[in-house]
């Protein structure tokens, strides 16, 4: 079993309920440990779409790297992610960031995700998690790379419970 790192983000419909149902999809094969908060962030890059809710989940999985991509394309097919405008709006975003200390680049994966550290709607939750977790390849904590990021507005939302973990 793998120690995984998955960002989740949601900005179309209801977006914690997203969140929600695609945590709840990760089993069997997946198993949730933790949920972080939830973060409220502005959108990057294609800025005209709604605030995002993101979170990030700690969890185990036997699964390989491909395999796990093959099972979080199944939850957004089924949450209706349909891939039309590049980095726009979309029901859920399932991103691997870490495989335990998996180091790969394919045509279709890249792990340890290739823009985290200039991500900071995913290195805050990430940061509540695991803020000594080390970059594989960078060798620089999780808290690290969050100080040295990208200014950009998020917060942290003072409602609003993580999604559940599925027993």
């Amino acid at each position: 079993m793998k120690t995984i790192y998955l960002s989740l983000g949601s900005n179309v419909g209801d977006r914690e309920r997203n969140l929600r149902s695609a945590i709840e999809r990760l089993a069997p094969g997946v198993r949730v440990l933790r949920v972080s908060p939830i973060y409220e962030t502005e959108p990057v890059d294609y800025t005209a779409q709604r605030w995002f809710l993101n979170l990030v989940v700690e969890a185990e999985t036997g699964l390989f790297p491909l395999q796990l991509l093959a099972r979080i394309h199944k939850i957004e097919r089924a949450l209706g992610r349909v891939r039309t405008v590049p980095k726009g709006p979309r029901t859920i975003d399932i991103d691997i960031l870490f495989h335990g200390g998996t180091v790969m680049r394919t045509a279709t994966l890249e792990i340890p995700h290739p823009r985290i550290a200039e991500r900071r709607f995913v290195l805050a939750p990430l940061a509540d998690l695991a803020p000594s977790l080390r970059h594989p390849v960078t060798r620089q904590t999780v808290r690290e790379l969050l100080g040295a990021a990208p200014p950009q507005t998020i917060r942290r939302l003072a409602v609003g419970v993580p999604p559940c973990v599925p027993e």
